[in-house]
């Protein structure tokens, strides 16, 4: 278990008799719960069929954790036992950890069921009639014939310096109710949506606004990145979530320039931890490139659904300096695309979100060298000059027409100096390296370009093709590289493997660009890798074709759950409808996939502003949408109607 980066437990050992339970199953019970299901084949009546069933649920509480340990019996004869739980905390912090390295926990003191270092200790408690010998609980339990016995024990931190901790209000979003041709589609809604809430977090010291911690066990705190795709991927749900992160992150924008932390003026933090569990990068990072076009981009499209318009003005401060950045510090040599170079020699070689040492690679496998200026920031960076610049001009404030300008020079430069042909046909490439040379490899990145404005349709369609292609989408979702490129690896954190998150913006982006064949290739594939894992969609797994093994592999080290992960659930469900609102214009499109490819699907409960909005999508393609306010006007394609 950890707690605010800090393994505050390290072993929670179950015997029998000395002996290990084999475990056969485990069960969600809901957001930080989970069931455990062993069996003690050595107890109870002879015979091939187990007798003695040891189940263990596990349940997260605001800083601490509680188990109950239910042996249940059919025997014919009553069973006697001694239930023993080995316990021990090194309070290591989570970097070592996530390394693998060997952990020096010479500084931890414990006293009886209590551990303690510095300001931080964990203390564990145990139901009635528990002994306690070495850090050790023992229950002697005798369980009559079709009965069971529990036992229980508890698990709380007292840590001062937490950085993070549980939210104090109700979550922020509403859970639609999702019914669907296809059950998967509720199924991984459902779970998602479970995963979601016990992802929430705020910053301690009284604040009060919510953001998504990015995953567990290693990213659980505030990244601006992944916070925000998380955000932005929930607006159909509502746009407190988005507000609440929003503002925690403009709270910690950049004022000054500092090569060690990645600091600039008007930029948007990457990550935040506690000083005493970072042993690589700064407390404080900011070592990304995207994240303060993200956050320009996620507060214009709040805007859009409905979040308050004071809300929005107050925030615009924030907005004029992350644009700031945009104009000043984004672009370092001045040729009009946005670069990232790690100056301090200690943070992330790679700063967009495949963020890995070896992730940035021409067509042949060779690394590209810094600075390099990669694919989808670009447009990012045309998408947040126009949704800076359709903010500024709503609230009366000055600079929109040089946004917009400056988003049609991009276009323009971007189209001379990107696109690439390959052995499919042109494409643009992942990146330009340090010497402005196309790094040609065929990524998923691409993807992130489709629905912003920065490619003409041609263009689109030519990039959903290549998306949708076997070498892209073979496996269970898109891959992060082609098979076809020198560096591919099904188990590549970012060469070869499927993120879920990655796929479901792309499905997103194809669906609204008009793409409705590619998306459901790529939908196929991930509501396929969510029945694998049960409905719980990991960070990434391997991007092995589906005919090798028939199920996708995992990915060792994945977070699971995962935020923008778990999100992905919302946003096939969103591409699926096309419900896509302007509430400050007053119209709501509603554009759902063409001809239906996920089959029927209806959602009650999205959320326009306030008005709780359902949406129906016929096996035909037809759509209805219902409980739209009289305030918003429905814009109406094909087959699509109003009630």
């Amino acid at each position: 278990m950890f707690h605010a980066d800090v393994r505050v437990l390290s072993r929670a050992e179950l015997l029998l008799d000395g002996r290990s339970v084999e475990s056969v199953a485990t069960s969600p019970l809901g957001p930080g719960a989970t069931a455990f299901v062993g069996l003690a084949r050595w107890l109870g009546d002879p015979g091939p069929d187990p007798t003695v069933r040891v189940t263990r649920e596990r349940r997260l509480m605001p800083a601490g954790l509680d188990e109950t340990i239910t042996i249940t019996s059919t025997a014919a004869e009553p069973v006697t036992t001694e239930v023993a739980l080995a316990l021990d905390a090194d309070l290591a912090p989570i970097a070592p950890v996530k390394a693998g390295r060997a952990v020096d926990a010479a500084g931890v003191t414990r006293s009886g069921l209590t551990w303690s270092a510095g300001d931080l200790s964990v203390a564990v408690t145990a139901s009635f009639g528990a002994t306690v010998q070495d850090a050790t609980l023992r229950w002697p339990v005798t369980v009559a014939p079709r009965t069971s016995v529990t036992v229980s024990w508890q698990l709380r931190v007292d840590d001062q310096a937490a950085l993070v901790r549980e939210p104090a209000g109700p979550v922020e979003w509403t859970r639609p109710t999702v019914t669907a041709d296809d059950r998967r589609i509720e199924r991984l809604a459902a779970r998602s949506l479970d995963d979601l809430e016990s992802l929430r977090l705020s910053l301690s010291a009284g604040a009060t606004d919510t953001f998504l911690g990015a995953g567990v066990p290693w990213y659980l705190t505030l990244f601006g990145r992944d916070s925000l795709w998380a955000a932005r991927m929930l607006l159909p749900l509502g746009t407190d979530i988005a507000e609440g992160t929003l503002r925690v992150l403009a709270a910690h924008q950049g004022t000054a320039v500092d090569p060690q932390t990645g600091e600039a003026p008007g930029k948007i933090l990457h990550e935040l931890r506690r000083a005493d569990t970072q042993a690589a990068l700064p407390a404080a990072y900011f070592g990304s490139v995207d994240s303060t076009l993200l956050w320009i981009s996620l507060l214009h499209d709040a805007w859009r659904w409905g979040m308050a318009p004071e809300a929005v003005e107050s925030l615009l401060p924030t907005l004029e300096s992350a644009l700031g950045w945009l104009a000043h510090h984004g672009d370092a040599d001045g040729d009009g695309f946005l670069e990232y170079i790690d100056e301090s020699g200690r943070g992330l070689a790679n700063q967009g979100w495949k963020d890995s040492g070896d992730s940035i690679r021409f067509r042949t496998g060779e690394l590209a060298t810094a600075p390099i200026a990669l694919v989808e920031v670009q447009g990012y960076a045309y998408e947040a000059a126009l949704h800076g610049a359709a903010l500024l001009d709503a609230f009366g404030r000055p600079g929109g027409p040089r946004w917009r300008e400056y988003a049609q020079a991009m276009a323009a430069r971007f189209r001379d100096k990107f696109w690439v042909d390959g052995p499919a046909g042109a494409y643009p490439a992942l990146a330009l390296d340090g010497d402005k040379r196309p790094v040609d490899a065929l990524t998923s990145n691409i993807g992130h370009l489709l629905g912003t404005g920065l490619l003409t349709a041609k263009e689109s369609a030519q990039v959903a093709d290549l998306l949708a292609s076997d070498a892209m989408a073979g496996g269970f979702g898109l891959r992060t590289m082609s098979t076809h490129d020198a560096a591919f690896s099904p188990l590549s954190y970012h060469c070869g493997s499927v993120w879920a998150h990655d796929t479901a913006i792309v499905i997103d982006r194809l669906a609204r660009a008009g793409h409705p064949a590619a998306a459901a290739t790529l939908a196929s594939g991930l509501l396929a890798a969510a029945e694998s894992f049960d409905y719980q969609l990991p960070e990434l797994f391997g991007g092995d074709d589906r005919s090798t093994f028939g199920r996708p592999v995992p990915y060792p080290a994945a977070c699971r759950p995962q935020a923008w992960a778990a999100a992905a659930g919302v946003t096939l469900l969103h591409a699926a409808v096309g419900l896509r609102p302007d509430v400050p214009a007053g119209t709501v499109a509603l554009a759902p996939l063409q001809d239906a490819p996920l089959g029927a699907v209806a959602v009650r409960g999205l959320r326009v502003g306030a008005a709780s909005v359902d949406v129906a999508v016929s096996a035909d393609g037809s759509a209805t949408v219902q409980g739209l306010p009289p305030s918003l006007r429905l814009a109406l394609p094909r087959h699509a109607a109003a009630r």
